[in-house]
Formats: C-alpha cells, sequence, structure tokens
C-alpha cells in the first residue's frame, strides 16, 4: 500500500493530500531514509513523522485498505 494512503488510513495524517505533501516536503523517512509518497508500505517497516517541532516515530504493524475509527490505532505501534 502507498505510503501517503497508509496514513490516512491509520490516520495519523486526517487527509491525504497533506500526507502527500508531508512526503514530498522530506518531512517522513522509513527505515532511516527519506521517502515518497509511493513508498510501498510494508508491516515491520519504521516510520518517523516530523510535525514541526514533534516528531513521531512509529513502527508499522498492519497494513490494511480500509478500517474503522476504532480500529486505526491497531495498526501501528509508537516507538519511544
Amino acid at each position: 500500500m502507498r505510503l501517503d494512503k497508509w496514513l490516512k488510513v491509520s490516520r495519523l495524517i486526517k487527509r491525504r493530500t497533506v500526507a502527500n505533501e508531508a512526503c514530498d516536503n522530506g518531512r517522513v523517512t522509513a527505515n532511516g531514509r527519506p521517502v515518497k509518497a509511493s513508498y510501498d508500505v510494508k508491516a515491520g517497516d519504521v516510520l518517523e513523522l516530523k510535525f514541526g517541532e514533534r516528531t513521531v516515530k512509529v513502527e508499522v504493524l498492519a497494513v490494511a485498505d480500509s478500517v474503522g475509527k476504532a480500529d486505526a490505532a491497531a495498526l501501528y505501534r509508537e516507538v519511544l
């Protein structure tokens, strides 16, 4: 699944266009490398998202085309 779509489905970023812009501006890294929105997300990937001063690091646990709002958090685990 594309990274921008996964970020939207997991609800880490609310809109796919915003996720796409974040990837284009180098604010998203996968396994330590900057990636484009077309990056193929797999279970086990470690993603790092930069939101201004805040940085969120998550490990991808699952990839699903669509999940409910309550189950979105089950797609990833926050890494400290």
